[in-house]
């Protein structure tokens, strides 16, 4: 386990993101309609999905409204995460929960035997992990999938300059302060600014350009790669086997 993903494991770094940064991130439903067109776009019947780093499992649980009779397998490192996404997902009765942290390359162990599978996501997770470890992760999703099998990864990424990571934190800060305005909390705009850059995870954040990460899926061997949805550092990327 890296020391960058070892925040995530608290109940207090789980239960601050479930009732405040995941409600607020900019533009959610367009990327969660990003990926619910390259499904359909795909073709496939979804029969079975991995959910990788699976937070509060809000993409499972996108995917399961189109396909409730898939089977499911969702990991995450963190067991305040994954007690979360039980009680949002106790409707459906084929979901895999695991908790282990896919940073060791033995966490394929825990889901082979259930692969392969037609669809892989995951939602703001690998972003913590080295470059070099998303370059062998991005290649042990690929040995998971089905042939045809579609990759899909909503992530921030790093901007290419100071002033574009700003213009990406002011947005970030104006979201988080409109929802806690129609939470109706007392809050200043200073307050959430201030939150915001001294956040307890923000240490986890590695970030890697886009572009090169669409350039590791090529090498590994994707196809139809690209980033098929961007605002300053949020992003939605991968390919297809």
């Amino acid at each position: 386990m890296t020391e960058t993903t070892q925040v995530w494991k608290t109940q207090d770094i789980a239960d601050k993101y479930l009732s405040g940064v995941r409600g607020a991130i900019p533009f959610a439903a367009e990327q969660i309609e990003v990926m619910h067109m390259l499904i359909k776009m795909s073709g496939i019947n979804v029969k079975s999905f991995l959910d990788l780093g699976c937070g509060d499992g809000i993409l499972a649980a996108a995917i399961l409204e189109h396909f409730p009779d898939s089977k499911a397998v969702l990991l995450d490192i963190s067991k305040p995460m994954i007690k979360a996404v039980k009680d949002k997902l106790s409707s459906y009765i084929h979901i895999d929960y695991i908790v282990y942290d896919y940073g060791k390359k033995d966490w394929v162990g825990e889901v082979k035997h259930q692969a392969p599978f037609d669809i892989i996501v995951s939602g703001f997770s690998i972003h913590h992990q080295p470059d070099a470890r998303k370059f062998e992760i991005y290649g042990e999703l690929f040995n998971l999938l089905n042939t045809n099998g579609l990759f899909i990864n909503i992530e921030q990424v790093s901007s290419p300059t100071k002033w574009i990571e700003s213009v990406f934190d002011e947005l970030f800060i104006e979201s988080l302060y409109q929802m806690h305005l129609k939470q109706g909390d007392v809050v200043t705009r200073t307050q959430v600014a201030g939150e915001w850059f001294t956040r307890p995870d923000i240490e986890a954040n590695i970030l890697a350009p886009v572009e090169k990460q669409c350039e590791w899926l090529r090498q590994i061997g994707y196809s139809d790669v690209d980033c098929y949805f961007k605002i300053l550092e949020l992003a939605v990327f991968g390919g297809r086997k």
